[in-house]
């Protein structure tokens, strides 16, 4: 590796944004890059503005990088034509400065099932983006067989947190329930589904980042206990000054959406995630790694809406 700069692209971003934190908490020399070179981070955080889309920009965001972050990606309804080129520009810029790549990914390539998710379920995903997520996964490999890249793959599910993210989670719970409007779950109030609350899961990627053992290989991330959506409904109303109605977004509603709303439209796909029970078995990691303290639920969601009152 070129030195011991940790190097986070998508540095505005949810994941990205948590995880400048949790290096920076780790005593770590952290580099946030994004677009605009804008971002709210730690004192001391070098910032640096980049397109990591052009071979140019994405040399300058990772250059004397040790290990770099890929947590960022495109518009949601862009994954097709814009993911595998962009990663695959980083990869090559990640490669030229003989650096280690640590790959922030979601679970989409597992296809439905009725028992938890671990790092050995199929992939033979029928949807969209899943197959996108699995195309990612194939070029990091070939990668990792052709050029030498040294790579770790982190998954983890749905996620909310403090800070900066556009997460389903938020945009239909968080954001709505600060401003005292009704809040909404996606799908079935009774199934279970694995949250990923965003300082852990940043603290879990530092982890992936700083050990030797973490490369060439794919890791599902410590998730706490999945609450079903009754559960997540009730702990962000309890965390409000002042309780909203509940409600949910059926797949019905999301069919009858998707004619005229393209993000209706890209999240019927993924529909299955929240209709029948979504957990994970992060087993692996916790094996691996040792014991992790996920943050309870309801601390989890008091912090989050604290954060997104006015004023904060």
């Amino acid at each position: 590796m070129s030195d011991n700069r940790y190097v986070v692209l998508g540095a505005s971003g949810g994941a990205g944004n948590a995880i400048v934190t949790a290096l920076t908490d780790r005593g770590h020399t952290v580099r946030a890059v994004n677009r605009s070179g804008n971002s709210r981070v730690p004192g001391g955080v070098e910032i640096v503005g980049a397109d990591i889309t052009d071979d140019a920009g994405a040399a300058t965001a990772v250059a004397g990088a040790g290990v770099v972050y890929m947590a960022v990606q495109p518009e949601y309804f862009k994954w097709v034509e814009e993911f595998p080129p962009m990663l695959e520009t980083v990869v090559d810029a990640v490669v030229a400065a003989n650096a280690r790549l640590v790959m922030v990914d979601n679970l989409y390539m597992y296809a439905p099932t009725s028992q938890p998710l671990s790092e050995e379920s199929s992939t033979e995903t029928t949807t969209k983006k899943g197959r996108v997520r699995n195309q990612l996964e194939a070029i990091l490999h070939k990668a990792h067989e052709d050029k030498g890249l040294e790579v770790a793959i982190g998954r983890a599910s749905d996620y909310f947190g403090p800070g900066p993210n556009i997460s389903a989670i938020t945009a239909l719970l968080i954001d709505p329930g600060v401003r005292g409007n009704p809040i909404k779950w996606m799908g079935k109030r009774n199934k279970r589904h694995s949250v990923a609350y965003l300082p852990d899961i940043a603290k879990a990627y530092v982890t992936l980042g700083e050990s030797n053992d973490a490369y060439g290989d794919i890791w599902i991330l410590p998730h706490g206990p999945a609450p079903t959506g009754a559960e997540f409904l009730d702990a962000v109303n309890s965390a409000l000054r002042r309780p909203v109605k509940t409600g949910v977004i059926s797949r019905t509603m999301l069919m009858a959406a998707a004619p005229f709303n393209k993000l209706s439209r890209e999240s019927l796909e993924m529909a299955y995630q929240w209709t029948e029970d979504f957990v994970v078995d992060d087993a692996k990691f916790r094996a691996a790694f040792g014991p992790f303290d996920n943050t309870p639920l309801d601390e989890a969601v008091h912090e989050t809406i604290t954060s997104y009152q006015p004023g904060r």
